[in-house]
């Protein structure tokens, strides 16, 4: 038992150290994929998002997960708990002028440039982790996680931690991709996609839904509401291909070397979409959690 706890937890802290070393030396790729540094998929809405546009579909994603925190109208303190470069911040902060804004992340890279990004806005970005933050108890009034809990594999610390931080009736949003079956009943086309991009994303492991739901009940969120948008999702996810092929040629045509953190970040995101496509064994979530 004691070997396997060691082996556990030092293959949590060579994820943490992977998370940090690919965060900082491929965030500047993200700005191929979003010029507003959005660092997730998107929510597709007919006649509302342009399909061919990934930018309206990326930032309706904010859209529905500010929604659903159903902020109050005076003064409100939001955590963007694994907030990238703070792309969802900076959506938020300009649509609601009450809000002010913690963002936390791992990565210096993204703490130096997502604040010079969130300059004239009231939002901060603070290297911390989001499963052990220096924030007081009962504070916000409302948290999001949008595809960030993936890299420590979806566990109960950072429910734990977003529930200790939101005042009472304050909400969770999580907006990522989870299993729709234990690891061990998948298929051996969708464990081997589930692998590579677990690999090649630094993801510890995705979540299977029902545990997920209930160790979120267990840390006490008193509602916890899911919904499945994979649909909604899948138009962003398409884009994928054809943005490895366009940074591929970018880079030829500057006559640049693919960094090693870039050429797993392309190859993370082919297996995000070979993933999409066992729809039987993955989706993609909205949860709303209410303390």
């Amino acid at each position: 038992m004691e070997s396997t706890i060691i082996t556990y937890q030092e293959k949590a802290k060579n994820n943490k150290i992977e998370i940090i070393d690919f965060y900082n030396e491929a965030t500047e790729d993200y700005k191929f994929w979003s010029k507003d540094y959005n660092m997730h998929f998107g929510y597709f809405i007919p006649f509302k998002t342009n399909i061919f546009k990934r930018d309206t579909m990326l930032n309706e994603m904010n859209n529905q997960v500010l929604k659903r925190l159903k902020l109050p109208s005076e003064k409100t303190l939001l955590a963007d708990l694994g907030c990238g470069m703070g792309g969802s911040m900076r959506f938020a902060l300009k649509k609601k002028k009450n809000i002010a804004a913690f963002g936390v992340t791992l990565s210096d890279f993204q703490v130096k440039k997502g604040n010079e990004l969130l300059q004239n806005l009231n939002g901060t970005i603070l290297k911390e982790n989001y499963n052990k933050t220096s924030f007081s108890s009962n504070i916000f009034d409302g948290a999001i996680a949008i595809e960030s809990f993936c890299h420590s594999g979806h566990g109960k610390e950072a429910f734990k931690e977003a529930f200790r931080i939101l005042k009472p009736n304050g909400k969770l949003i999580i907006a990522d991709a989870f299993l729709k079956k234990k690891e061990k009943d998948l298929c051996k086309g969708g464990h081997y996609a589930y692998h590579k991009l677990c690999n090649h994303w630094s993801l510890e492991r995705l979540g299977y839904i029902d545990d997920v739901i209930q160790e979120l009940k267990k840390v006490g969120f008193s509602k916890v509401k899911i919904e499945n948008t994979s649909f909604k999702v899948a138009p962003s996810v398409l884009h994928v291909p054809f943005t490895i092929i366009g940074f591929i040629m970018k880079k030829i045509f500057r006559s640049k070397k693919l960094k090693r953190e870039s050429l797993h970040n392309l190859k993370g995101s082919f297996y995000a979409l070979l993933s999409g496509l066992h729809m039987k064994s993955f989706g993609y979530y909205l949860i709303t959690c209410t303390k």
